[in-house]
């Protein structure tokens, strides 16, 4: 199936012939589907915090021991979704056709100046709905005539105008976000940003417009890390048939394999806490205090929960390893048959994996299927335990796109707390179905990781990563149908492996820009 070409093809890329090989077995087997237990709710599921309580992660946070933190920003691949309706409208233009008053294009024309990105000097101080007007505005925002927008990332598109004149990129209020609730103890904020190679200059000069300004206003210190997804992370293309797809020059087509490919940026990071949120979920400045007060809250809560963890491991060392001490200790005829199942089987040592489990259940929905011996359980805990924490919010569900928080069945017979697409539901399982449309919460990607484990050494989160957890979609190339291979989300089967916490946060903190009339809303508006 793969050519002498193939093999070079596949080397220069820095992949392998072997995880090839298993891509394109992965679309001939599939990904098995998600076993849903329950959506996550408030009742079971998500913490639902009153303001006492949100007060005190805060004062959590604030009064906690960290290794270092930073913001890290997903922030790869252009803006075309963004302008996908102003594509449309403009192609519609051009082909000689008239767009109703509705049609999202002709809203963004009719209300040009109420852009940041909008000048006098570039889309004139007149409007009209007449065809060629309209052609022209779009054109403008789009192409090299004027912004060139369409090809542009969003994090270096003009977001926000402020009343005193200032206008911000999508990057730059993320920059003000992490001076103010992820600064480090000598006054710094460190920042990873995940781009494309091709879009590296276009941040460097949104970031040396604003660098000095910033750290003047707000007395802070940026470190920034610009980061590429790896070329090899991505996924081959197979056809139809689950051949491997290819090009007009004969050559495999290899496609970025989504945000899931991120987990080895994320696995790069030396800091102990990292905030992960997407480039397009940023508001203006005014509501920075509701959104910085609720990432403290998360980063608290965070905080708490690697403190517990890590204090029940410290705990399951202390009284095995006595009890190992004891078992062998010279004192002890060696007649007595005091053997290694022995040593787990101390009351002390049972009523610790009975908290370890009533907390598990409660706290994480953890549910942890029935040892084999004391010694399986204690081991089994341990296990779970010792794993990567996240803390992602919860916002009530109002019809907007995006992953949902569920209880699932894991493979080794426990539960636990995960978040979902909905390409990993069933929905010819009935109740699957009926766990998603019965779901109270969706996920907005606002997460709080902590990536030390309770020896202060960093996990290799790549360990932690569901591979049955990706899925596969269509795509076209040049008009010819292909199949791609997403590896398993970021936030989704990458993190699957971690011990994970959701709380409800308020939907005011998630102001996302998926098209660009949503920079109309109040929140993008001064």
């Amino acid at each position: 199936m793969l050519r002498k070409e193939d093999l070079a093809q596949i080397e220069q890329r820095g992949s392998s012939v072997k995880t090839v090989e298993e891509q394109i077995e992965r679309f001939k087997k599939g990904f098995p589907w998600m076993k849903i237990v329950a959506p996550a709710t408030p009742e079971r599921g998500i913490q639902v915090l009153d303001e006492a309580q949100a007060a005190a992660a805060v004062e959590y946070y604030e009064g906690a021991e960290i290794n270092g933190k930073c913001k890290f920003v997903p922030a790869s691949g252009a803006a075309s979704r963004m302008f996908k309706d102003l594509f449309s409208g403009l192609d519609a233009l051009k082909e000689g056709k008239e767009l109703a008053d509705s049609a999202p294009a002709a809203k963004f024309v009719d209300q040009i100046a109420e852009f940041a990105f909008y000048t006098p000097e570039l889309f004139g101080e007149q409007t009209c709905k007449c065809p060629e007007y309209r052609k022209d505005v779009l054109s403008k925002t789009l192409t090299d005539a004027g912004l060139g927008y369409g090809a542009k990332p969003k994090g270096v598109l003009k977001f926000h105008k402020y009343t005193d004149g200032e206008i911000r990129t999508a990057f730059a209020e993320h920059l003000v976000e992490a001076q103010n609730y992820m600064r480090n103890e000598d006054g710094s904020a460190n920042l990873v940003v995940t781009i494309s190679p091709e879009h590296q200059h276009l941040f460097e000069e949104a970031y040396a417009e604003v660098k000095a300004a910033y750290e003047a206003k707000y007395g802070v210190k940026y470190n920034i890390n610009f980061t590429f997804q790896d070329k090899a992370t991505d996924t081959v293309a197979v056809d139809v048939e689950n051949r491997p797809f290819r090009t007009e020059t004969d050559s495999l087509l290899f496609r970025p394999a989504g945000h899931g490919a991120l987990i080895y940026n994320l696995n790069a990071i030396a800091d102990e806490v990292v905030s992960i949120k997407n480039i397009d979920n940023v508001a203006n400045e005014r509501l920075l205090g509701e959104t910085a007060k609720w990432k403290k809250v998360l980063l608290g809560k965070a905080l708490e929960l690697r403190d517990t963890l890590h204090g029940y491991l410290r705990e399951l060392d202390i009284v095995t390893n006595q009890n190992i001490a004891n078992a062998f200790a010279p004192a002890i005829p060696a007649h007595t048959g005091f053997g290694n199942e022995d040593v787990y089987q101390s009351e002390e040592v049972r009523n610790l994996c009975d908290d370890i489990e009533a907390f598990l259940d409660q706290t994480l929905c953890i549910k942890m299927p029935v040892a084999e011996s004391c010694k399986a359980r204690v081991e089994a805990l341990r296990e779970k335990l010792n794993r990567p924490v996240r803390v992602a919010g919860m916002v009530k569900n109002q019809g907007e796109p995006g992953g949902g928080p569920f209880v699932i069945a894991e493979k080794d017979g426990s539960t636990s707390l995960q978040v979902l697409e909905s390409v990993q539901i069933n929905m010819s399982d009935e109740h699957a179905k009926n766990a998603l449309a019965t779901a109270t919460h969706f996920n907005p990607v606002d997460i709080v990781c902590c990536l030390h484990d309770y020896k202060g050494e960093s996990f290799d989160l790549l360990k932690y990563v569901d591979e049955d957890a990706g899925f596969i979609s269509s795509k076209s190339y040049q008009g010819r149908e292909l199949k791609a291979l997403e590896l398993p989300g970021l936030w989704n089967g990458a993190m699957s492996k971690w011990n994970t916490l959701f709380v409800e946060v308020p939907l005011e903190t998630f102001n996302p820009v998926k098209v660009v009339l949503d920079l109309l809303r109040p929140a993008h508006q001064s």
